[in-house]
C-alpha cells in the first residue's frame, strides 16, 4: 500500500508500537551496516542477531498492516546478506583482495537496503513486494 504525500496516516497504539520496533530494528541494522563498511568499526554480529530475532518474533503482529512489508524487508535483507557473505567466504581463503571487495560490495548493498527501508518507514510507505 503506497500512501500519497497528502494522505493522513492514522496510527493506533498497535501501529505506533510496530513503528517503534521498526525504528529500533533499523537502528541496529544501521549500526551493523556502517560497521561492515568502515573497517575499524566492528560492532559485531550480535546486534544484527538481536534485530533479526526481534523482527522474526514481531512480524506476525504486523500481519495485514503496511508495516508487514518492513519486517519482511529487514528479514530478507539479513538472510540475503548472510547468504552472500557465506557464498563469498572462500574468496578470503583463496585471495584476500577479492574477498574484501566482495564483502565491501555486499555491505554497501545491505546499507542501502537499511537506509531505503528506514526512510520509507519514516514516510509511512510500505516496502515493495519481492518480484
Amino acid at each position: 500500500m503506497n500512501n500519497n504525500v497528502n494522505d493522513v496516516i492514522e496510527m493506533d497504539d498497535r501501529q505506533n508500537s510496530l513503528r517503534t520496533i521498526g525504528h529500533i530494528s533499523y537502528l541496529l541494522h544501521t549500526i551493523v551496516a556502517v560497521g561492515a563498511v568502515i573497517p575499524s568499526f566492528q560492532p559485531g554480529v550480535a546486534l544484527l542477531i538481536v534485530a533479526f530475532i526481534i523482527d522474526v518474533i514481531k512480524k506476525d503482529d504486523a500481519t495485514g498492516t503496511w508495516q508487514e512489508s518492513h519486517f519482511r524487508w529487514r528479514i530478507r535483507s539479513v538472510l540475503w546478506a548472510g547468504g552472500l557473505y557465506l557464498l563469498t567466504l572462500p574468496l578470503w581463503f583463496l585471495l584476500i583482495v577479492p574477498g574484501w571487495i566482495a564483502w565491501v560490495a555486499i555491505s554497501i548493498w545491505f546499507l542501502y537496503r537499511v537506509v531505503h527501508g528506514w526512510m520509507n518507514l519514516n514516510k509511512g510507505i510500505a516496502m515493495p513486494l519481492p518480484q
